[in-house]
């Protein structure tokens, strides 16, 4: 999946424009970071922690997709594992780069389970963030630097 730039609010109706990433971080020093989505992926709750550290905005949150903070320099590969995993109904975690609404980038462990309905049905998902190990941001940063690279070669 490309990088986008623009994401539609679908409560809003309104389009945001998506920054150029800015090569610096903004460390993620702990607290409960939540969101909640729909089956689709748009989020549904946004708690204040969660907005500080990305610097949108509730209104710009509630109604868009979640990809709203997707980092380019993520891989694909890591939202189709997420997707097939949550959307069987199984709990994922794994490191993420997010990228704020002024460029910056953040990493986090996320976690990510299912919400189900009284018969059993998905009716949204719910993730939390933990302080990542800097050390392990190193070896997924090069893993991830090497998966981006086979999904480049695999588009040319």
């Amino acid at each position: 999946m490309a990088y986008k730039k623009k994401v539609k609010n679908l409560l809003t109706g309104k389009t945001i424009i998506k920054p150029d990433p800015v090569d610096e971080e903004v460390l993620f020093n702990g607290g409960v970071m939540i969101t909640e989505t729909d089956p689709a992926g748009i989020i549904t709750y946004a708690n204040r922690k969660f907005r500080e550290m990305t610097v949108y905005t509730k209104e710009e949150f509630i109604g868009s997709p979640h990809h709203i903070n997707r980092h380019p320099d993520m891989p694909s590969a890591v939202y189709e594992d997420m997707w097939n995993t949550i959307q069987s109904g199984e709990y994922w975690e794994g490191y993420v780069k997010n990228m704020r609404k002024d460029g910056k980038y953040y990493w986090v462990i996320v976690w990510i389970k299912p919400k189900f309905d009284e018969n059993g049905n998905i009716v949204g998902y719910i993730a939390g963030r933990k302080v990542p190990d800097r050390n392990m941001i190193k070896r997924v940063e090069e893993q991830y630097k090497k998966m981006k690279e086979e999904e480049k070669k695999g588009l040319s």
